[in-house]
């Protein structure tokens, strides 16, 4: 299936990218910007993204790695008043 249509990178592509880049560098972070450099292309208007992203959530070795896992998770946690001011 062709997820990005300017230019012609089906969903096969994308995974294998993934696949290339987890195999390489375990501890790498994948983005869809490094992917598209894998891939010798560059995004142009974007209106892929959803499906892209849909696409590299779906690969079995996107996992983000264990140290990087649940960093925000924390910062959120105890704010019942999200900061705001009294009375507003």
């Amino acid at each position: 299936m062709i997820v990005c249509h300017c230019n012609a990178i089906t969903d096969h592509e994308i995974r294998s990218a993934v696949d290339w880049m987890r195999a390489s560098d375990p501890e790498t972070i994948i983005t869809p910007g490094k992917i598209y450099r894998a891939l010798g292309k560059r995004a142009e208007c974007g209106g892929c993204l959803p499906v892209f992203l849909d696409t590299m959530k779906s690969c079995d070795t996107i996992g983000v790695p264990m140290e990087l896992r649940g960093l925000t998770a924390h910062l959120h946690k105890d704010i019942s008043d999200e900061r705001r001011q009294k009375g507003n």
